[in-house]
């Protein structure tokens, strides 16, 4: 089957504390994560967005079964300058893993650690 479009529909990153987590990406990406109400064993934040969309929709999830990695599954988070978003990920005490570097024709991607200790990417074309 070919997709005309992204056909990734959805994320998770996992947590261990949730406010903390919550406070650390609404503060490094300046966006408005809300709790999320489907019934389960778990608890969560969505990101902006709704399903279906445009991208993928995903949640900071605190899951029983799953915890936290830096050597799990990267998501790449699009913003306006990588190292503006490293360097305010920094402030708030997350590691940079790589910084700012360029990669062609994509324009550029960082590497940085959340709170949780999960490792996040950003790209960005400038």
């Amino acid at each position: 089957m070919a997709y005309s479009k992204n056909p990734v529909t959805w994320f998770e990153i996992y947590v261990e504390d949730l406010p903390r987590a919550k406070a650390f990406y609404e503060q490094v990406f300046g966006v408005e994560l809300t709790p999320d109400a489907s019934p389960g064993e778990f608890e969560a934040y969505r990101f902006p967005g709704g399903m279906p969309g445009l991208g993928a929709m995903g949640a900071l999830m605190k899951h029983p079964m799953r915890k936290p990695s830096h050597q799990g599954t990267m998501v790449y988070f699009h913003v306006e300058d990588c190292a503006l978003v490293a360097a305010r990920a920094e402030v708030l005490g997350a590691p940079v893993h790589r910084h700012k570097c360029n990669i062609g024709v994509d324009g550029f991607i960082a590497i940085i650690g959340d709170l949780e200790g999960n490792a996040i990417g950003l790209h960005s074309f400038a």
